[in-house]
């Protein structure tokens, strides 16, 4: 009897359907893989995630400790067995580390699952679930500094505006200070004036990652790194006469309190921040290169912050008009940036053009002092090469030494930096920026300070950015 051939349609269809399942399993693996490494964080310490509210009922909140252990946060439980959050630094740290209760915010909300989860011995586990007892949770060291915090907190005063400190070299962030703030241990109390603003402070807002500012001054940074772009070879031959104000037909741009710079070439113009010669610079750029350079340094792209924040903005196209050209170069305009991502982009040329990833978790401890997990600095990539970085920090050099920032001119250390005075709405008064780094030729720390209305960045922001550095190196 003669046997009948296969259907070979039906052979490869079922192939088809094989390689099919076979593709939908390997990217069901390599998405798990992803989720794993990438995305299990956030949706582990989601506030919205139900499963970890659940452990609150077995676990006693765990406390939040700067890096020389003192405590930021803790929990409080009351004869009755009520707990509260206690913040025993009050406002000092009100915006980085956050509250809990009215939702949470800050270092308690990337850090609640951390907080929630318990590994004291297993002995002591299983003798607190027999007798009701709840577990202590594990303890998060941080990477603050509570005498740097202090320091900003105290120079900024009741000024409103933000500091910022970072380790260029690890990404650690060693201070984060916005003002005006709040008293997270009043915070169920107060929620309904905090929430009602109706005095228009923002006292909720972190200014210091979710505050949009024009960057003034400060943006010469990168309208100088296009320059030096585009004129490898002939950048020494730069040459501008200041009088105070710059006109290119109708438009006229003007120096800060219209002050006449004179002859300068492109070290002294940077150095003594001269609108003048930076509108002109502006105009000769490549718009299209200009606009590469700026998302180059993360304007607007997502930021590897894990703190909420704002997405910097850098709005000029290729077909920009004249008048944008002009105030765009100048850091005005439609630019807008926060104090985290410039001390970030100052941090990256302090440490050779490579941004080192942002972080405020040190460790994670159980209750009982051991360590269970550890955070390590890790690299962002390259925001220029290290020649360029190398090249900023000597323009840098000279702001401080013969320019506007001669606030922090000591024989202690030596400072790069760069002030700005930022407008932002006609007939108040500017915001006051400074940004740089020390020492500069070994850069240990970076730091970014802004006044809001503070006038003149070397006069209202640079002696904040001084006393912070002088903290810095007094104790270490």
């Amino acid at each position: 009897m003669k046997k009948s051939n296969p259907n070979p349609n039906a052979n490869r269809n079922i192939l088809r359907l094989a390689y099919v399942v076979a593709g939908v399993f390997v990217c069901m693996l390599l998405y798990l893989g992803y989720f794993l490494q990438f995305e299990s964080g956030s949706v582990i310490n989601n506030a919205y995630n139900p499963r970890v509210d659940l452990l609150a009922e077995r676990v006693v909140r765990g406390e939040l400790l700067s890096s020389d252990g003192q405590v930021l946060a803790r929990t409080v439980t009351a004869e009755d067995g009520s707990e509260r959050r206690e913040y025993p630094f009050g406002s000092l740290f009100a915006h980085v580390v956050g509250y809990t209760g009215n939702g949470k915010t800050g270092i308690e909300s990337l850090t609640n699952f951390y907080l929630l989860t318990s590994h004291v011995n297993l002995v002591e586990q299983v003798f607190n679930e027999f007798s009701g007892v709840k577990n202590l949770g594990d303890n998060v060291v941080t990477t603050l500094d509570v005498r740097l915090q202090q320091t900003a907190y105290d120079l900024l005063g009741d000024r409103r505006g933000a500091v910022v400190v970072m380790e260029p070299d690890t990404g650690k962030i060693l201070a984060m200070v916005s003002k005006p703030d709040y008293d997270p241990n009043a915070i169920a109390e107060n929620w309904e004036a905090l929430t009602a603003d109706e005095a228009g402070e923002a006292r909720l807002l972190n200014r210091a990652a979710q505050g949009l500012y024009a960057p003034g001054s400060t943006f010469k940074i990168l309208t100088l790194l296009e320059y030096l772009r585009e004129h490898p070879e002939d950048y020494g031959e730069f040459r501008f006469d200041c009088d105070g104000t710059y006109e290119n037909g109708e438009y006229t741009i003007r120096c800060y309190h219209g002050e006449a710079h004179g002859s300068q070439d492109l070290t002294q113009a940077f150095a003594n921040s001269c609108n003048g010669a930076f509108a002109q610079i502006g105009l000769g750029l490549d718009k299209a290169g200009f606009g590469e350079l700026a998302e180059q340094l993360l304007y607007n792209r997502q930021l590897p912050l894990s703190l909420p924040y704002s997405e910097s903005s850098f709005a000029m196209t290729a077909e920009a008009d004249t008048w944008e050209t002009l105030q765009t170069a100048i850091g005005q305009g439609r630019t807008q940036v926060t104090p985290v991502h410039q001390t970030m982009i100052t941090a990256a040329i302090a440490n050779g053009g490579t941004l080192m990833k942002p972080y405020l978790i040190d460790r994670v401890e159980s209750a009982g002092g051991q360590e269970g997990k550890k955070f390590m600095p890790s690299a962002w990539g390259e925001l220029m090469t290290a020649k360029e970085a190398a090249d900023l920090t000597e323009f840098m050099r000279n702001v401080v030494a013969t320019g506007t920032g001669s606030a922090l001119r000591t024989d202690a250390y030596t400072v790069a930096g760069k002030t700005g005075s930022a407008e932002f709405e006609t007939g108040r008064e500017t915001h006051a920026w400074f940004t740089g780094f020390a020492p500069a030729e070994s850069p240990k720390i970076a730091v970014t300070v802004i006044v809001e209305e503070g006038g003149s960045g070397g006069r209202a922001a640079a002696p904040i950015a001084r006393g912070i550095f002088d903290a810095y190196f007094s104790g270490n």
